[in-house]
């Protein structure tokens, strides 16, 4: 699939945001001094259902994922993350869910900035794998928490509908 002057122009805005955004973040974290420049992305895989962590085109991670199901799919294009909470609370039609065992986003939650759509953990491990989702990128908990310590604000996410050679090449093992 080749990109069409609109989509390289905002994957260049985006991939330079990204750059600054990740070199303040780790600065004002201390974990790398300031002149130390990381272009951090996700790579999601919906037909793959798999999300890669890269630092700057090198694979950090791999992580197998559930996306959405065919009623509400995941959406596809170029996002950034905005914002990132530890035990969050579940809204739903004017409902409230309180953290814990029972839900739905489980642990973390990633938000993007599709409006409502987020990478988070789930209470329903056993759909990870799957297209069970109402559209988020669903982790188990324990990779969630991962994730979550790996991710900042203003990192770049790709959710991917079709296996394009560099997603085929992120996800094929050697």
């Amino acid at each position: 699939m080749r990109l069409n002057r609109a989509n390289w122009i905002l994957r260049t805005a985006l991939m330079a945001a990204t750059t600054f955004t990740g070199t303040a973040a780790l600065a004002a974290d201390g974990a790398r001094s300031a002149d130390a420049t990381v272009t951090r992305r996700v790579v999601v895989s919906i037909p793959d259902r798999k999300l890669a962590v890269l630092d700057n085109d090198r694979i950090v991670s791999i992580y197998q994922v559930a996306v959405g199901a065919p009623l509400s799919p995941s959406p596809v294009g170029l996002f950034s993350v905005v914002n990132r909470v530890s035990h969050p609370a579940y809204y739903k039609r004017g409902k409230v869910g309180s953290p814990g065992a029972r839900n739905p986003v489980g642990t973390r939650w990633i938000g993007l900035s599709a409006k409502g759509y987020g990478i988070h953990g789930t209470n329903r491990p056993r759909s990870i794998g799957f297209a069970k989702s109402h559209g988020c990128i669903r982790l188990r908990n324990e990779d969630v928490e991962r994730l979550f310590e790996q991710l900042r604000a203003g990192d770049a996410v790709e959710l991917h509908a079709e296996r394009t050679p560099e997603v085929a090449r992120l996800f094929t093992a050697p």
